[in-house]
């Protein structure tokens, strides 16, 4: 792996990880819809302006539109509004570790419909091995019995399987788009998919102004989160692998947890630091740190210094 592609991925990896802190703050008094639509207009506004100064437009064919439009639903309209409603009821550390499974959820939808990117046995491994991870994080809600907590790590998981839905067709479907042409789509038409929602259910308009740190958690989610990551996310996207570029997940978990801990004050279980290592395991086995060949050169030099 080249190391622009590294650096793109760990700084995809702490703009979205501080996504969660962002989330956090700002849903406090701001509705989970008029939250999420709000966050991709003022990101799509912001790429949009910058896309005006250096003289461009928007100037794309209607299948880009709605290729961008599919990505705008996958990337962003989904999962934000499912992880700023589910965040009222986990600790943002917990849905990072949610999202930290997309890699897992890529590779299966890659397998599927991809031509260069299928199963290998251990891949497998990774799978079960994350997927164990899985169960260790939702066990101990299911045994008490279904409640709203069980409903915040659903919308979180389904979250992350639409996000692996998301980079599998844009490696499809969105290549090869000028610079902030795609992301400046995608936001947009979310935004518009998102408004009326948020219109209807949350009625912005009767609420009282938020408070200072919620306005501020929100920028912060528009500028960095959204608007920047996003501008990184197509640039890395152009010659990276859908599994590879699902990496950036992999250190979600990592950097939220951190920043939910030392800001927050989270108090994990457990069951949370079993379900995380049992995850990185099964991602890093994914992603080759851990092989059968390995294990295999390991084994023969062991056998060989045995019969010195």
């Amino acid at each position: 792996m080249k190391l622009k592609t590294v650096l793109w991925l760990v700084t995809l990896a702490w703009l979205w990880g501080i996504a969660f802190l962002f989330v956090d703050v700002a849903v406090r008094d701001i509705p989970p819809l008029t939250l999420v639509t709000t966050r991709v207009g003022a990101g799509a506004a912001i790429l949009y302006a910058i896309l005006r100064a250096q003289g461009r437009r928007l100037n794309v064919s209607r299948v880009v539109w709605f290729h961008c439009g599919v990505m705008g639903l996958l990337y962003n309209a989904i999962p934000y509004a499912l992880l700023a409603w589910g965040q009222q009821y986990i600790d943002s550390a917990l849905a990072a570790m949610f999202i930290g499974t997309t890699p897992l959820f890529t590779m299966v939808l890659a397998h599927l419909f991809t031509q260069d990117d299928h199963f290998t046995p251990t891949k497998g491994v990774g799978v079960l091995i994350g997927f164990a991870g899985l169960g260790a994080l939702l066990a101990p809600a299911f045994l008490d019995g279904v409640q709203a907590t069980t409903y915040g790590l659903l919308a979180a998981l389904v979250a992350a399987i639409s996000y692996a839905g998301a980079i599998v067709y844009g490696k499809q479907k969105a290549q090869g788009l000028p610079p902030l042409v795609g992301p400046t789509l995608q936001l947009t038409v979310a935004a518009i998919g998102l408004a009326p929602l948020a219109l209807v259910f949350d009625r912005p308009y009767t609420l009282p102004l938020p408070s200072w740190s919620a306005l501020g958690a929100l920028l912060g989610l528009a500028v960095f989160s959204t608007a920047l990551a996003f501008y990184i996310y197509y640039r890395a996207m152009e010659t990276t692998s859908a599994t590879i570029l699902s990496m950036a997940a992999y250190l979600v978990p990592v950097v939220a947890t951190v920043v939910g801990v030392l800001v927050l004050h989270e108090q994990l279980t457990w069951n949370v630091y079993l379900g995380c290592a049992l995850i990185i395991g099964g991602l890093m086995t994914v992603n080759g740190v851990f092989t059968f060949n390995r294990f295999q050169t390991y084994r023969a030099w062991l056998y060989g210094a045995q019969r010195l």
